[in-house]
């Protein structure tokens, strides 16, 4: 079950270029990784480190970036691959983590 922010920001995703993928009018992640990021996202903007629009901002820019970038082969997509790129932007941003951090983290 939700709570009020979480479908708050499930709802204010929805008909719009970023909306997750759902399946039967749920929530769809291909794995865990997936459901900890949108998790970790919901948490950090409902705590008040960014607004929730300001991610989706940075989620918008994400996929548009990887649109152009992808004009005709889009068979490696993956909203959640693009999601990520939004979440770290929007943690350095807030000055959660540094880019630095992020990249010694995936090389770890």
């Amino acid at each position: 079950m939700l709570t009020q922010f979480e479908h708050f920001a499930v709802t204010e995703m929805m008909g719009k270029a970023d909306t997750p993928p759902r399946a039967n009018g749920t929530l769809c992640f291909g794995s865990e990784w997936e459901r900890c990021s949108f998790g970790i996202a919901l948490s950090l903007a409902k705590s008040g480190y960014f607004e929730w629009d300001e991610f989706r901002d940075e989620l918008i820019s994400a996929i548009k970036d990887w649109e152009d970038a992808h004009p005709i082969d889009r068979s490696t997509w993956n909203y959640y691959d693009q999601f990520l790129t939004a979440l770290e932007k929007a943690v350095v941003k807030a000055g959660i983590i540094s880019p630095d951090e992020i990249r010694e983290a995936l090389t770890a």
